[in-house]
């Protein structure tokens, strides 16, 4: 479990220009937002307090697991997700996947300046696009104050 920070001020704005929707209406809104993007959300339940978002249930990878979290916390009016969401273990045991970073996007950065920064190779940029798509549609359209998920390279 975890307490994920992001920018309020940034994100996509679902809430529409009212800030005076009730939790429930945001959880709603935060959940349908969260399933657009065809993630399986059955066993995640979303409850919103003030400007946190409360992620709570279980998912089937930590990949999906970790796109879930910046999804819901790159809303307008969103500061921060509580992670209380589990992966499933499989039938058979893989060996443990790294944890996987996350990056706020600052003023003028890029997706190939950022795998400069994280990864030392500018070219790596693709690894972070694909690690944070549907969310992303296009590697040229991100914003300061975006979370994004960093994957660790396979060597």
């Amino acid at each position: 479990m975890g307490l994920i920070s992001f920018i309020k001020a940034a994100g996509e704005k679902i809430f529409g220009k009212s800030e005076e929707k009730k939790e429930q209406e945001k959880a709603a809104l935060v959940a349908a937002h969260i399933k657009k993007f065809g993630f399986d959300t059955s066993d995640i339940r979303v409850s919103v307090d003030n400007e946190k978002v409360i992620l709570k249930g279980t998912i089937d990878t930590l990949d999906n697991k970790n796109k879930i979290i910046v999804t819901a916390g790159n809303i307008e009016g969103i500061s921060a997700v509580e992670d209380d969401i589990f992966v499933r273990q499989p039938a058979v045991t893989p060996p443990p996947t790294p944890e996987k970073q996350f990056y706020t996007v600052k003023k003028g950065d890029y997706l190939s300046k950022i795998a400069k920064e994280v990864y030392g190779n500018a070219g790596k940029y693709k690894n972070i696009f694909e690690a944070n798509k549907p969310m992303l549609k296009d590697p040229d359209l991100i914003y300061p104050g975006q979370v994004l998920v960093i994957p660790p390279l396979d060597k």
